[in-house]
């Protein structure tokens, strides 16, 4: 215990807060080969939203054991529970919750008055045991509270377990050959016959592999519990995209008539009733915690061997599309962000996606590179 506290390097003085946190969805069949946590956040210090995510060990996936939330602030350590904060003075470490161990995202704040805590440090862990965690390191500092003023952007869209994929459709999912996927593939309700063009080997009978796929492809036909997770993700797709589109009060609307090719984009939700087209260059600009929320209500076009460029440290994963219609990544072009199609994602020849390509029915790829952002 001594080791956990002397790790956490405790402040003083820092009091309850109302936080909710909100239970994690259920994760995906395959996690990863290491525990990892993050946290995105949005809005002005006295007016903080704060997502958080936990990635479990594919070793500890699914197992009895306890997931720990903890602030600390000028020397006192506080710990979440089913009772509140506690302030931590010795002996067992309170445990937020004990279950079976899950991968996934919630929110744990939400328009949350933190000025009076500057410079409190947010720590999430979890293990099979309170052992586990401290001496095998499954925790994590994820969030610090600053003095920053104005963070551009609306709260962003919780993607739920949909995130934990790269490309997740509801009817097919296609490649022409060689394509480079990063991260996971899934179908539902469609069957495993719906991924086509990735010679498929089985990996047990609840997950395949494919040579073009750093990670594992599902589809809805496969053993138990693979179906369950894929109906949760679907589900959580298009709770995303609602929320997306559910937006209000945008800070941009009809921006260039809804031709945005060569403009530069700070922080913000933007809305057009009409479809939206990249005919030259897009940057995208902001902090690292910024968010950029885009309603499109036809389709999205970025032309050929055009780019989306970020800057200032502005981060794919706080980038979402939001498409009623069709999303078309031409030839060669390159594209950043979340992609919420109500309709179809297409990645024409030797196209190229930083970002996840979460479509209402189906994706489909020519030679071209996805590689999924951190969440």
């Amino acid at each position: 215990m001594t080791s956990f506290i002397n790790t956490l390097q405790q402040k003083a003085g820092f009091a309850l807060l109302p936080l909710l946190l909100i239970i994690l969805h259920a994760g995906t069949v395959h996690a990863a080969p290491s525990p990892s946590y993050s946290a995105t956040a949005s809005g002005t210090t006295d007016s903080l939203s704060l997502s958080i995510t936990i990635n479990v060990a594919d070793d500890d996936l699914g197992k009895p054991g306890n997931y720990y939330v903890a602030f600390n602030h000028n020397e006192g350590l506080y710990f979440d529970s089913p009772t509140g904060w506690t302030l931590y003075t010795g002996g067992t470490i309170p445990v937020y919750e004990s279950r079976p161990l899950i991968s996934g995202s919630a929110q744990l704040l939400t328009n949350e008055n933190m000025s009076a805590y500057i410079g409190a440090q947010l720590y999430l862990g979890y293990g099979l045991s309170e052992g586990d965690m401290v001496d095998n390191n499954k925790y994590a500092m994820i969030y610090t509270v600053t003095e920053e003023s104005a963070t551009p952007g609306p709260a962003p869209v919780l993607l739920g377990t949909s995130g934990n994929f790269a490309i997740l459709a509801k009817t097919a999912v296609s490649t022409v050959p060689e394509s480079a996927i990063t991260g996971d593939i899934g179908v539902s309700p469609a069957a495993t016959s719906f991924l086509t063009g990735f010679s498929l080997t089985a990996a047990g009978t609840t997950a395949a592999i494919s040579p073009q796929v750093t990670g594992y492809l599902y589809g809805a036909d496969m053993t138990a519990p693979t179906s369950t997770v894929l109906t949760t993700a679907v589900l959580d797709m298009q709770t995303a995209y609602t929320d997306a589109a559910g937006r209000i009060t945008p800070d941009y609307l009809d921006l260039g008539t809804g031709n945005i090719g060569g403009m530069t984009l700070t922080g913000g939700l933007y809305n057009w009733g009409s479809s939206v087209t990249i005919p030259a260059n897009l940057t995208i600009s902001g902090g690292a915690n910024d968010v950029w929320i885009f309603q499109v209500g036809g389709d999205l076009h970025i032309s050929a061997n055009q780019r989306i460029n970020l800057e200032g440290g502005a981060q794919a994963k706080n980038i979402f599309w939001q498409v009623a219609g069709e999303a078309l990544i031409s030839t060669g072009a390159h594209f950043e962000g979340n992609i919420l199609s109500q309709t179809a994602v297409i990645l024409q020849t030797g196209s190229s996606l930083n970002g996840r390509a979460l479509a209402q029915t189906m994706v489909a790829l020519d030679s071209a590179t996805v590689t999924k952002p951190a969440l």
